[in-house]
């Protein structure tokens, strides 16, 4: 079996994955901290013990998850392919898999709704940046 030959736009990538923080500031920073923090059990004033870590280990998964992304996307795909292979991708993928951990681990649906939506927001994000800079 050969590898078929993949060619993708890394700034793209880099683009989509600091997107990711991006979004993730605004979402859980401003829009849903004190929501999140009190759904998650997580107290909002304390700092977590290795912040640097913990944002290097995020930015590797958003690049990965881009860059995956950019490699499933279909050849020709543009910005509107994008937003709607991400949606199904953030909603159908990532929330429904968020779902089934959610309900085993009995968290709230406010909490599985604010952790899905910055996923679906996410994907989108991914498919528009990767779709619209091909």
């Amino acid at each position: 079996m050969t590898l078929p030959n993949i060619d993708f736009n890394w700034l793209a990538v880099l683009a989509a994955a600091a997107s990711a923080f991006l979004l993730g500031g605004i979402w859980y920073g401003p829009l849903f901290k004190k929501a999140w923090c009190r759904e998650a059990g997580v107290d909002p004033d304390s700092a977590p013990r290795h912040p640097a870590r913990i944002f290097a280990i995020a930015f590797v998964c958003s690049l990965l998850s881009a860059l995956i992304f950019t490699v499933l996307l279909p050849a020709g795909a543009g910005a509107a392919d994008g937003f709607g292979v991400g949606f199904v991708v953030g909603l159908f993928f990532v929330a429904m898999s968020f779902g089934i951990n959610y309900a085993f681990a009995q968290r709230s649906l406010k909490l599985w709704m604010i952790d899905s939506g910055y996923h679906i927001l996410q994907f989108i994000l991914y498919g528009v940046i990767l779709g619209a800079w091909r």
